[in-house]
């Protein structure tokens, strides 16, 4: 049986690797079929030579999150024996420098993955930015984020949110109150990422002098928006016509972010989705990226990636049948 081990200067360091009831040391004994016992300051690592290898990578790479203050989860945990699967944990020194902002709570958003970087800093380098991926890997988190951080630096006067008015096929029928009340279930996931990133009381005072927006997509027609950050959410749910509309309404000093999963899309029978075909037409245009993130994104619940995962091999599965027929 190979050996090898690992001295932690900071009995914290060790606390914080190991995890609570040692949960962070079990999933890499777990995933790569290894045994880790810590004597003192001393971390050994028992098994086959190559996993003992991969464990320690593993281990070294966790601790470096830990030196930057990075809390560790079962998520990032995961995340780095992904990584270390694809010899590209060396990428995490980068990924964990870039802090986008600090939310209401105190705590510095960041993105999680190497996909997420990647979104980021396309939202930085370009002025429109379609971002495309299954749910939970951050899209619009990520995208609120952004634009409050433009908000505080006075790069934009203002924040203008929208979504299409498009139920997830149920028909919720006529909803009470005023227009606000109507549009306000099909806008929720946007006000919780806003109320997340500035708390509720700086939310509605920017809100009441205009610096905060959110609105339907069907209230965009007409509009020319300067020195705004604008996000479309959901947008696997415009058609061509809403999504050439609202491309078309960036005004100077603006940026743009379109968001949406193009698996599940909510469109009648037979109607080509907006996003599609904007990531086809726009395609090679300079101040224009698209940015695809996949399951390994995902930061939600393991089971999330599973679920993703299995409808992707479905729908795959189908494709095929399809080519043979």
């Amino acid at each position: 049986m190979y050996e090898e081990s690992v001295n932690i200067d900071r009995f914290e360091e060790t606390v914080s690797l190991f995890g609570s009831f040692d949960e962070n040391i079990r999933l890499i004994e777990n995933e790569l079929g290894v045994k880790v016992v810590c004597r003192g300051s001393e971390v050994k690592v028992k098994g086959e030579e190559e996993k003992v290898k991969k464990a320690l990578r593993a281990i070294n790479s966790l601790l470096m999150l830990i030196g930057r203050g990075e809390s560790l989860s079962e998520l990032n945990v995961r995340y780095v024996l992904a990584l270390v699967g694809e010899d590209q944990e060396e990428k995490l020194c980068d990924m964990t420098a870039d802090c986008i902002c600090v939310n209401s709570r105190g705590r510095p958003v960041k993105a999680k993955t190497l996909g997420q970087k990647n979104y980021v800093e396309a939202i930085r380098d370009n002025t429109i930015v379609l971002g495309v991926g299954p749910a939970g890997t951050g899209k619009t988190y990520l995208a609120v984020a952004m634009a409050v951080t433009a908000l505080r630096a006075k790069e934009v006067n203002r924040i203008v949110l929208t979504r299409p008015a498009v139920e997830a096929g149920e028909n919720l029928g006529f909803l009470p109150g005023d227009l606000q009340h109507k549009v306000d279930p099909y806008l929720r996931p946007l006000y919780d990422a806003l109320f997340e990133m500035l708390g509720a009381e700086s939310f509605l005072k920017l809100q009441e002098r205009g610096n905060i927006e959110v609105a339907p997509l069907a209230y965009m027609r007409g509009r020319t928006l300067d020195d705004s950050f604008i996000i479309l959410d959901e947008a696997q749910n415009t058609t061509p016509e809403q999504m050439k509309m609202f491309l078309t309404r960036l005004g100077f000093n603006s940026k743009m972010v379109v968001t949406g999963d193009v698996t599940q899309i909510d469109l009648p029978s037979g109607k080509k989705s907006g996003l599609n075909e904007a990531v086809r037409i726009l395609k090679g245009i300079d101040d224009i990226s698209t940015v695809k993130l996949s399951e390994k994104d995902v930061v939600r619940h393991k089971l999330v990636q599973d679920i993703v995962k299995a409808y992707e091999k479905n729908e795959e599965a189908k494709r095929r049948h399809d080519r043979k027929n």
